[in-house]
């Protein structure tokens, strides 16, 4: 049985911090599901990490519907939210609802998530009204980084602190059930979380927000060269998928792997009658 908005909710009131991951395979969301994580994200962020783009921008609708068929398939209790990409929702109420619709009837997701605030607002309404589970996402919205002029702390300044208040209070009351916080000023997120009724999922503001929200990869080092200041490396799986492939290429060159360990034998008899099959062929030769 998969969580809900409600067991979501029911975390914040409770005074429960709410673990989030992304995911986008069959691996990732085995494992994140099995470490006890309530909710997946299957976010734009495969445009980096799984497709090699330099943003999130390129990623499609249809991608974002395929990467969730494959972690709802392989999940049962942790609820899934997909990404609505750029453009599937900016250019009227309509094409929102059919987007939001995709990703629920195609992909199999439980909510979806967009970015912004006030602007956006009408939007989560309309996809609200139809049902959908939204989860909105304020602060640094990736993919509004070429207007924001880069990946940058959020709401520092009187006149976008005042935004993003704004923002939250205009995502709550248009009828989001949570709101990411990314790159938020700590102390504002906090202020944020404190005035809201729905759970704020922080990512790079701060320890106070109900949940936090964090990229699979970075967390697992998956990418030894990328580690962006709010992610805690627990691990450097990177490094030790590299040494394990370099060692399996030398085992490969040097015929060191395969052994007759990893090869399956013939009994004595079969194998000398096909040699003695082999030795008739050429003889009629």
């Amino acid at each position: 049985m998969r969580l809900t908005i409600r067991d979501i909710q029911k975390m914040k009131a409770a005074g429960e911090p709410i673990p989030m991951l992304t995911a986008y395979d069959a691996t990732s969301a085995y494992l994140g599901e099995a470490a006890g994580a309530p909710m997946l994200l299957v976010g734009d962020s495969l445009g980096m990490v799984i497709q090699g783009h330099d943003s999130t921008l390129p990623v499609r609708l249809e991608h974002i519907i395929y990467h969730t068929q494959i972690v709802t398939r392989v999940t049962q209790r942790a609820m899934i939210v997909a990404d609505m990409p750029f453009m599937t929702y900016h250019a009227s109420l309509e094409q929102a609802t059919i987007s939001a619709g995709r990703l629920i009837q195609e992909g199999g997701a439980n909510a979806v998530k967009l970015e912004g605030g006030e602007f956006v607002a009408p939007a989560i309404r309309q996809i609200v009204q139809a049902g959908i589970p939204v989860m909105a996402h304020i602060g640094l919205t990736p993919q509004s980084v070429y207007q924001l002029g880069g990946f940058r702390v959020q709401g520092r300044e009187v006149a976008s602190a005042r935004q993003l208040l704004r923002d939250a209070d205009a995502v709550q009351e248009a009828g989001a059930f949570a709101v990411v916080l990314e790159l938020v000023a700590a102390p504002l997120a906090q202020m944020i979380t404190e005035r809201l009724d729905i759970p704020t999922i922080g990512i790079g503001s701060g320890p106070h927000c109900a949940g936090q929200v964090q990229v699979f990869h970075d967390l697992l080092g998956l990418f030894p060269t990328f580690g962006p200041r709010h992610a805690r490396r627990y691990t450097d799986a990177g490094a030790a998928i590299q040494s394990a492939l370099t060692q399996y290429v030398e085992d490969v060159k040097a015929r060191r792997f395969p052994t007759m360990e990893q090869a399956t034998g013939m009994k004595d008899d079969i194998l000398a009658a096909i040699r003695a099959d082999g030795a008739d062929d050429h003889a009629d030769d």
